[in-house]
């Protein structure tokens, strides 16, 4: 999982250094913002000097995913107050797959935060290694846009394994975009529906152990 990392992170410092930021930009933002596909976006919003409030409005959609996240990610079984405050903050798209499968209902604390150290490692890393190499590699390299869609068809395949008669997700989200299409043609309307069937799911799941 973390090697899926690797060429997105080469492609993100070798982007930060093509619009004219320095090296150090790549390796400091990975680090500290950690945030994936909002960072791609803030490259453009830092060089043409975004209004903060523009930024934080875009952090916040585009990162609002991670609330739902915390609905089953195992953040009880992390100990101490620094573990769970770097669970938190680490908890990235992969992360949450790979802890809120059913194999991974035993990890212990140790697993869980070590899976995420390396994860977040994985990503600085290859930022910065983008941003000091990116001009050596060759124009004609095909193929490294397609890692993340790569990435994501094999999380979504290895969730679909793990389902045990729920309705999937995405089925979830289109039954209540029609709904809200039909009743109230609001997008708010869809979200909000969106988010009451998902803890409606939560909840039913945690009363009956089998469906857990």
């Amino acid at each position: 999982m973390g090697l899926g990392f690797v060429p997105l992170g080469l492609a993100f410092g070798a982007l930060v250094t093509q619009a004219g930021l320095e090296w150090w930009w790549a390796g400091l933002s990975a680090a500290l913002i950690y945030g994936g596909s909002f960072e791609f976006l803030l490259i453009g919003m830092v060089t043409a000097a975004a209004p903060l409030a523009a930024i934080a409005g875009t952090a916040f959609m585009v990162n609002v995913r991670h609330v739902f996240y915390a609905l089953s990610f195992p953040l009880h079984r992390v100990t101490g107050r620094l573990g769970k405050a770097y669970g938190t903050f680490a908890l990235s798209d992969e992360a949450y797959t790979l802890t809120a499968g059913n194999e991974a209902g035993t990890w212990s604390s140790r697993r869980i935060l070590w899976l995420q150290l390396f994860m977040h490692a994985y990503w600085a890393g290859s930022a910065t290694a983008g941003a000091l190499l990116g001009s050596l590699v060759p124009g004609g390299v095909t193929g490294l846009d397609f890692a993340l869609t790569a990435l994501f068809t094999v999380l979504a395949l290895d969730a679909l394994n793990d389902l045990r008669g729920d309705l999937p997700t995405p089925v979830l989200a289109l039954l209540s975009a029609v709904a809200a299409r039909l009743l109230f043609p609001d997008l708010l309307a869809a979200f909000a529906l969106f988010t009451a069937r998902l803890l409606a799911r939560h909840f039913t799941a945690g009363r009956w152990p089998g469906r857990a």
